[in-house]
């Protein structure tokens, strides 16, 4: 939803953006550039938890409060609670630190939390993401002028310090009159109201210097309300106005609610609201000007307007620079793994880069579950995603895992559960050789390099303590590389892990161009086995060549390279300290199971003699987000070329749209702030290694009509009573109209109704006085009713028309010797009957019904078949996949979908038909 959204905010500053010529050198011809290096693209972070790190200073555990951990949140036997960790701690080992090759410490919030929060576990704010005082360090992890030590300490050695962020929401402090923690209420359902009782969208002054007055009693679906003991707890003072919030519920993270909605009752902040923008500018203005720190990491980035990044990411970065931050530097978190969702914040949302999820999940198929390399290959195709005026994917931070998914060394345990260690370091190491020497900024998440694990499931359980830990949960993981366990403090620069990233930091030190270098795609198998790429140095013309082998065998490539007959000399891995290129180029390796290489070549690239020939395809919009045009070049001969991308409307100047300098040479071009119809011309430059250039001839192509999608109700699913029938428009826009039609059995359609207010339209369609039987099929559609585009039509949605209400679910559960004893489920949900919840807990799953057919049945008493059955397979207090709790995590399904699912042992899968089990 938060794509569409974006798509119409943007209009009148995505144009001046996206044709905004990048301040970068000019090679000699007008209009051709080279590919954009922003100040930090050779960054190696260290992401810590300060509160999970070491503890400098004992005296600050419990925050100068009552020693009762429901109080002070302090609990070093408890992995949600403090656990002591602070920033003495972080000084006094920031050498250690340096010693990974380390250049940015990233922390974790700390600002000042709500310490506990009795609804959620109850659990501490020990991780920061619970904030009620954006002025003051969390006294459990020092004071303010402990951090400016920190941040002295690091800057005298080199490092910077970045400082994680948020602007989406504070602490659970808001309640309503209704309720606590309430479902999230649409806008479709009930809009804002004025103070005076107005309905008004928010998106029609989001962006503006004037808001609506607002009422606590009048202008939301819920009425927010505070304790008379929390009426000011939150610091800045304009932070305890209860109408500077959304309240409009929890989020189930889709939809219009991923932008509005609580995230487990966290207020959320009306970031819409001028007084809220300006309020978090001027926030953390002061964090840098009285601390200095160097940059910020953004948390929860997506779920906030893109107006609201248009105001703060240009003045905050301003402002750095006005204090000497000339490589102030900002990321955020966009937690998707599809290039065409997360790249929007850079090539429209104004901000510097975004963590590379895609990443992660990538290297993760590739070094810990031996995906074929083919499949990196299409990975980094799709960086071009990234490619605008003014940045592009070589400063987005990578990364293995974090505080949240996990760790990667939980993932290779997970994925390969028979290996063993050596395999699992292997793996390991693997991971962290391809972040290093891919393009991009590698982010160590603090434990990694001592081997940490701690399973699939994340968050808690990936938050181990560096120093002796006294967490029941942390002490029977298994360390990768070690016997060490974390009974014991882990500051170990012996460490194998330790040792490997230290080396890769020296290595991409030593030779620039593997930290910012062109990244080039030069081979890969189509199972596991080779993956070959090249890093280019534009200025030395120095080519590097990289293979990774993810196969537990060796294996031989022929990589191509830029230079024939060339001589390269081993930088990195096993293997001859020289070897020579074919006359066509190709350099023949043999890479070890589970290892990396890198040669570099001795001299130069070949000096080309002349411009290649450039043309372009003809520019189309893109399958994936109808907003970005794809606009390739097909570019002559084989060497090093950067193809710089214009484009004009009407008369108007060429400007720059991108430059880049790997082949298939492309850039995806925003042309939401265009009305659909309009032409747009295109013309690429291409750009030699001898400094020679050459023009295409321009192609023009139109800009398209924007794609309807219905969203819900889901394709197959089915339906009773009163249907959502939700559609998004793909590029959204603030004046669209949208109408929704509903046929039934294939009849004539009918109006559903017809809605004006976005980033969802939706109606709602009561089904019951058509009085339909069982299985019968309706179908509905949306329609554009404004604009140019007037009458585009999305592609019809066919559910079908339920029975009456389930009662009861059945999951069969198959173990093929038949061993079911102490198996079962534990549940959560509103579809389960509360009755059956208040018998289930981690110890106490709820147990099979019967045993039929060698399959155990479990019966499950619901209270809503309409909502998903949330369910876990395993032992009693089981947690180990496999053997004491089955693969898959959170799994779910919807009853009035299938009242009956299928499991089988070790698959995660949930079949809704019986499966075959031979």
């Amino acid at each position: 939803m938060f794509v569409r959204r974006a798509l119409a905010l943007l209009l009148p500053v995505a144009l001046a953006a996206a044709f905004a010529p990048p301040a970068t050198a000019q090679p000699a011809s007008s209009g051709a550039l080279h590919s954009l290096r922003a100040p930090v693209t050779d960054e190696n972070f260290y992401f810590v938890m300060a509160d999970r790190f070491d503890n400098g200073d004992p005296g600050n555990d419990r925050g100068g409060l009552p020693d009762d951990r429901l109080i002070s949140g302090f609990d070093p036997t408890h992995k949600g609670f403090y656990n002591g960790g602070d920033l003495k701690g972080l000084r006094n080992r920031i050498d250690y630190i340096r010693g990974l090759g380390t250049t940015s410490i990233w922390l974790t919030p700390s600002f000042k939390n709500k310490p506990v929060q009795l609804e959620d576990g109850p659990s501490a704010g020990y991780h920061g993401y619970w904030i009620t005082d954006f002025t003051q360090i969390d006294p459990h992890l020092g004071t303010n002028a402990d951090l400016r030590a920190l941040v002295d300490a690091a800057h005298a050695r080199g490092m910077k310090v970045y400082f994680d962020i948020i602007t989406n929401h504070t602490a659970d402090v808001i309640g309503y009159q209704q309720g606590a923690r309430l479902p999230y209420v649409s806008k479709d359902a009930v809009p804002y109201r004025t103070a005076s009782g107005q309905p008004f969208d928010d998106r029609d002054v989001a962006g503006g210097t004037a808001f609506p007055p607002l009422s606590p009693a009048v202008s939301f679906p819920y009425v927010p309300v505070l304790d008379d003991s929390e009426r000011n707890l939150k610091s800045p003072a304009w932070l305890n106005d209860v109408t500077l919030y959304h309240n409009r519920g929890d989020t189930t993270f889709t939809g219009e609610n991923s932008l509005y909605g609580d995230f487990f009752g966290l207020d959320d902040l009306f970031t819409e609201h001028p007084t809220v923008v300006r309020g978090m500018i001027d926030i953390y203005k002061t964090w840098i000007r009285d601390f200095g720190v160097d940059g910020f990491r953004i948390d929860t980035m997506k779920h906030v307007n893109d107006e609201f990044w248009q105001a703060f990411g240009p003045e905050i970065l301003r402002y750095a620079q006005q204090q000497g931050k000339r490589e102030f530097f900002m990321f955020g978190e966009v937690f998707d793994t599809t290039k065409s969702f997360t790249s929007q914040f850079t090539t429209r949302g104004q901000m510097q880069a975004v963590l590379d999820f895609p990443f992660q999940d990538a290297a993760r198929t590739f070094a810990s579950r031996g995906g074929p390399a083919s499949n990196l290959e299409t990975f980094f195709l799709g960086d071009d995603w990234y490619t605008d005026a003014d940045s592009n994917v070589y400063q987005l931070p990578t990364f293995l895992g974090n505080h949240d998914m996990g760790r990667i060394g939980g993932f290779v345990q997970a994925d390969n559960p028979d290996a063993g260690d050596a395999e699992w370091l292997a793996r390991d190491r693997l991971a962290h050789e391809l972040m290093y020497f891919s393009r991009g900024n590698p982010v160590i998440y603090y434990g990694d390099e001592q081997g940490f694990t701690g399973g699939t499931r994340g968050d808690q359980d990936a938050r181990q303590t560096m120093f002796a830990s006294r967490v029941p949960d942390y002490l029977d993981d298994d360390l990768i590389g070690t016997t060490a366990t974390h009974a014991q403090a882990n500051f170990v620069p012996s460490h194998p892990l330790y040792r490997t990233i230290g080396r890769l930091a020296a290595v991409t030190k030593a030779h620039p161009a593997l930290r910012d270098g062109a990244h080039q795609h030069r081979y890969a198998s189509g199972q596991s086995g080779v993956y070959a790429f090249s890093r280019i140095s534009r200025d030395e013309q120095r080519e590097y060549v990289v293979a990774l082998n993810n196969s537990e065998q060796a294996a031989t490539a022929a990589i191509p390279t830029y230079a024939g007959k060339g001589s390269f000399s081993r930088v990195y891995g096993d293997g001859p300290a020289r070897v020579k290129s074919a006359p066509d180029g190709r350099l023949t390796l043999t890479v070890p199971p589970l290892s990396t290489v890198v040669y570099e070549l001795n001299g130069r690239i070949p000096r080309s003699k002349a411009a290649p020939s450039i043309s372009l395809a003809a520019p189309v919009p893109s399958a994936e987000a109808r907003g970005r045009m794809q606009v390739t070049a097909n570019v002559g001969g084989s060497s090093f070329y950067e193809v710089t991308f214009q484009a004009r409307t009407g008369n108007g100047p060429w400007r720059s749209i991108g430059t880049d300098d790997t082949a298939p040479y492309r850039v995806f071009h925003d042309v939401t702030d265009q009305r659909p119809g309009t032409p747009v011309q295109y013309r690429a430059i291409v750009t030699d290694n001898g400094g020679h250039t050459a023009t295409s001839q321009p192609r023009t192509a139109t800009v398209p009509a924007p794609k309807l999608t219905v969203e819900a109700p889901a394709a197959g699913s089915s339906v009773r009573g009163t249907v959502e029938v939700r559609a998004v428009a793909d590029p959204e826009r603030a004046d669209h109209v949208v109408r929704i039609e509903r046929r039934v059995a294939g009849g004539a359609w009918t109006v559903v109704g017809t809605d004006a207010s976005s980033p969802a339209y939706t109606a709602f369609d009561n089904l019951t006085p058509l009085n339909l039987a069982a299985g019968t099929t309706v179908e509905y559609r949306a329609v554009l009713v404004s604009g140019p585009a007037a009458g585009t039509t999305s592609e019809t949605r066919a559910v079908r028309y339920a029975g009456p209400p389930v009662t009861v679910a059945t999951v069969h559960y198959y173990r093929p010797a038949g061993d079911y004893t102490g198996w079962g489920l534990h549940l959560w949900g509103d579809a389960v009957d509360p009755a059956v919840l208040a018998q289930v807990a981690w110890d106490r799953p709820w147990p099979a019904t019967r045993v039929e057919g060698g399959w155990a049945e479990y019966d499950i008493p619901l209270a809503d078949d309409t909502r998903p059955v949330n369910f876990i397979m395993h032992l009693p207090s089981g947690d180990t996949v496999p053997t004491t709790r089955e693969p898959g995590g959170d799994r779910s399904f919807l009853p009035i979908d299938h009242t009956e699912v299928w499991l089988k042992q070790g698959d995660p899968a949930v079949y809704t038909s019986p499966p075959p089990t031979g």
